[in-house]
Order: C-alpha cells, then sequence, then structure tokens
C-alpha cells in the first residue's frame, strides 16, 4: 500500500511512502468505532446537571389544604412536584458518565477509523512542516491549497510545533494534534486527515 506525499502547497512531491497493511487495510469493525466514540463523547460531558427535588426547594412544609372534603387533590405542601414552583419528579442529579475501554479496543478503533478515512481516499501524507511565525494566515494558505478552508480537517504530527498550534486554533474545524493523543473520533469527525511523515513513522513504531 503506497500513498503519495505532498507539500502544504497541495502539490504532489513526486515520491510515496509505504503504509502498513497492518494499520491502513484492515477491515473497520464498526462496532468498536461506535464504543470508542461513545466514550469520548461520554468522557467530555461534564455531569454537573441539577434540578430541585423536594428537599432542596425552600417553603413551608405546611399542609395547604384539609386532607378531606376540598373536592380536589390532596396537596401536603407547597413543595409539591404538582404545584407550580415545586419540586421536580425524580430530576437529574450530579453524576460522572466517563467509562474505560481497554487498550487494544482504542487501538483497533484507531486502526479501523485510519483504514476507512484511506478506503474513502481522505488521507494524505504530508512532508512533516513548521512555520517561522505564528500566522493564521499561513495556516489557511495550507488549508486553501488542498480546498479545505471551509471543511473539517485534521493534521496528524509526530510532536507539536508551538508556531503551527497557534496559527490553526483560531480556525473553524481545523484541528492538529499528535500520534500520542490521536483517537478515533478525531480522525471520523474530520473530512480530511493528514499524516505527516515523521508521524507516519511514529504510528509504525
Amino acid at each position: 500500500m503506497k500513498a503519495e506525499v505532498y507539500s502544504i502547497d497541495g502539490k504532489s512531491l513526486g515520491r510515496s511512502v509505504e503504509l502498513p497493511e497492518s494499520i491502513f487495510g484492515i477491515e473497520p469493525n464498526d462496532h468498536v468505532l461506535y464504543l470508542a466514540v461513545k466514550q469520548f463523547l461520554a468522557n467530555r460531558r461534564s455531569g454537573t446537571h441539577k434540578t430541585k427535588e423536594v428537599s432542596d426547594v425552600s417553603g413551608s412544609t405546611k399542609k395547604l389544604v384539609r386532607q378531606k372534603g376540598t373536592g380536589g387533590a390532596r396537596k401536603g405542601s407547597g413543595k409539591s412536584p404538582l404545584l407550580k414552583g415545586g419540586a421536580r419528579i425524580f430530576g437529574p442529579r450530579p453524576r460522572d458518565y466517563s467509562f474505560k475501554l481497554n487498550k487494544k479496543v482504542i487501538d483497533l478503533a484507531r486502526k479501523s477509523a485510519l483504514s476507512t478515512k484511506f478506503k474513502e481516499e481522505k488521507l494524505k501524507v504530508l512532508e512533516d512542516f513548521t512555520f517561522d511565525t505564528p500566522k493564521t494566515k499561513s495556516y489557511l494558505s495550507f488549508l486553501k491549497a488542498f480546498g479545505l478552508e471551509n471543511r473539517k480537517s485534521l493534521v496528524v504530527v509526530p510532536d507539536y510545533s508551538e508556531n503551527v498550534l497557534l496559527a490553526s486554533r483560531n480556525i473553524k474545524g481545523a484541528n492538529y494534534t499528535n500520534v500520542n493523543s490521536l483517537h478515533a473520533y478525531d480522525i471520523l469527525n474530520a473530512n480530511q486527515v493528514f499524516l505527516c511523515e515523521k508521524a507516519l513513522e511514529a504510528l509504525n513504531n
């Protein structure tokens, strides 16, 4: 399996690199991808939602009307969930939504996502690059060269370059990550994935 190497100007450099079939040529496992995406989104939830139940509502516990003879329903207090301004029945409470997955499952999900993008021809190999100054204009020029200025993109590098990170962070949909932080969700969420050459070597290792 071979892939052409491109420059950040969007031009082919006339050479190619070998892509390991064990990473880019496997049959994607849809269920593992589902679990990885579900875990990623669940782990991002703050879980700080809260509504007031009877014990949280302030107010008198005095019985509003007599128990019988009114022709209406029984009303224990003004904090009743049945009354305006009262409590909520079984409302949400703060909780932790995160859950764990085995490392092998996460690795398989990442490989499945990379294989999916390669089959869809939405994965390109880039020559290693950096910017002399952290200018958003430089990163936009790179995206425009590939026709991605208004689409989601992901650039995978072996190690972070501060100038590239600063240049990309103000652009909507432009994501930038290193190999160690690469997640299946990031890959699937991008319209185009770019792998720098040294990042590809790091993935092989």
